[in-house]
């Protein structure tokens, strides 16, 4: 602990952003950089705890988690980062995390919910602290490829380019094998590349890593879904080891009248057109779903509803609204989300601020459902029939909404993103391997071991677990890799 009255004598601060008005025109990222000497000041407000519960990385229950799922060495790189140890900093961060220039940027940073500083003070810096160590790495040229001495000769199909898919290729690389990585889109990337828009995730990152990892001998064949132009027995033929880590893509939908409308579309296929035209042709193409001059309504309240806000005001869209079914968070923690399970607080992201800045209020609306899309006689979804609610318990103890008399109005809408969440994989690979599902739909393999029932293929990340974190999808693909190196060798020295 080098300065041990940092966390008394030093606020939290983290780097500004830029004006939401001036960055809606463009798709850079939205924050700025801060001095290296505030970042050190930041990094020593750590208290160095006996037990720091920001490293520890556990399922509280299905919905809440506490501490970094990937056992960061927090403590040790924000003393690091203090003293001004740089690369001794990296060092310690590379050890648990392949892609902190990833989670450095988008991981909701459950380890600050579980910092101790903040029971009673705001936490450490720890998501901005992380994120400076990587990018003054790449900056000094201290990352570079790092083949493996020797290969084993053994071979491994990882199916899906995101970041369990990643996570997993670079560790069985790491331990020799030849790693071949299927992914469907013409970039790799997976959610990293098109899931995420660029404003929060620029793709010059995410085109840096895997060229990285291809350097190191890591294999990318992209334009291929596994399933449809390669049958998925190919792989249990070709190689010794198959990984699937398709992520879940199945998006959830809302089945009310005036679905089959047009203008009514998954986020997904909103964002990710919009991220592929841009580095396309910066959208001189036009192929994407443009909501330009247009009404529109988000539904869905959590960040890929926030990513849809973002592009809808950056195509300069004529309104914004964003709809949720549940109640609005409170301000601060309740009684029922103590430390040190992650904040479930009300927090004003990027698409919120700008929509702001642009519209004058904050374009969310809590405990709202909706009835039915009306069309015109084109058959254009022209707006919303909603219906505020309340939420009560039926007979069997679970919470239900139930509609308030009386409050039904219309919301025009000439464009509607459904941004609700997946429900699990898509099934092509998984019924032809045979891959045993459960109740969910995700594939079946318990963690830790992530074999399928099918010998010599296993599963990780979002396609395992369902929809999740990052992070959680980076300790499910080390995980994963591991227990494909002892499945092949016999044992396994690949850390977790």
């Amino acid at each position: 602990m080098g300065n041990p009255n940092g966390f008394l004598e030093i606020e939290r601060s983290l780097p500004g952003d830029r004006d939401p008005i001036e960055r809606l025109e463009d798709w850079k990222e939205v924050h700025l950089e801060m001095p290296e000497g505030d970042t050190q000041a930041q990094a020593s407000r750590c208290m160095d705890c006996g037990t720091p519960f920001c490293h520890a990385g556990d399922s509280v229950h299905l919905t809440s988690i506490a501490g970094c799922p990937i056992n960061n060495l927090i403590p040790e790189w924000n003393d690091l980062v203090y003293r001004g140890r740089w690369k001794e900093a990296l060092d310690r961060l590379l050890k648990t995390n392949n892609f902190p220039e990833f989670t450095g940027r988008v991981c909701p940073a459950p380890c600050e919910g579980s910092c101790v500083l903040g029971i009673n003070a705001p936490p450490v810096a720890i998501k901005h602290n992380e994120v400076s160590i990587i990018d003054r790495a790449f900056e000094m040229g201290w990352v570079k490829p790092e083949p493996p001495a020797k290969r084993t000769g053994k071979t491994v199909a990882v199916v899906g380019s995101g970041p369990a898919g990643l996570a997993c290729a670079a560790q069985l690389n790491k331990a020799g094998h030849l790693v071949t990585v299927y992914e469907r889109a013409d970039r790799a990337g997976g959610l990293l590349m098109y899931g995420i828009p660029n404003m929060k995730l620029e793709k010059e990152v995410v085109e840096r890593r895997v060229n990285l990892l291809a350097e190191e001998g890591v294999e990318f064949v992209c334009n291929v879904e596994i399933g449809n132009d390669i049958p998925a027995s190919r792989l249990r033929d070709d190689y010794d080891a198959v990984v699937i880590c398709t992520g879940a893509t199945v998006p959830r939908d809302l089945p009310v009248e005036g679905r089959s409308l047009k203008g009514v579309h998954f986020a997904m296929e909103y964002l990710g057109a919009n991220t592929k035209s841009l580095l396309d042709s910066e959208h001189w193409d036009g192929n994407y779903i443009s909501a330009a001059g247009k009404n529109v309504v988000v539904i869905g309240g959590g960040d890929t509803g926030t990513d849809c806000v973002g592009t809808a005001l950056r195509h300069a869209c004529k309104d914004v609204r964003q709809l949720e079914i549940m109640p609005g968070p409170s301000e601060g923690r309740m009684a029922s989300n103590p430390w040190p399970q992650y904040p479930r607080v009300l927090k004003t992201d990027y698409g919120q601020q700008e929509a702001i800045a642009k519209q004058g209020e904050d374009p969310r609306t809590y405990l709202v459902m909706t009835k039915k899309f009306i069309g015109d006689e084109k058959g254009q979804v022209k707006a919303l029939q909603v219906v505020d609610v309340e939420w009560e318990r039926n007979p069997e103890g679970r919470p239900v909404p139930s509609e308030v008399p009386g409050s039904e109005r219309e919301i025009p809408a000439d464009l509607v993103l459904l941004a609700m969440g997946f429900l699990g994989p898509e099934g092509g690979i998984l019924d032809q391997l045979g891959v045993d599902k459960d109740a969910r739909s995700n594939v079946k393999a318990d963690y830790g071991k992530y074999a399928t029932n099918i010998d010599g293929v296993f599963a990780a990340g979002d396609a395992r677990r369902g929809q999740s974190l990052i992070v959680w999808a980076i300790n499910e693909g080390r995980g994963a890799a591991r227990a494909v190196d002892k499945h092949l060798m016999g044992v396994s020295y690949l850390p977790l």
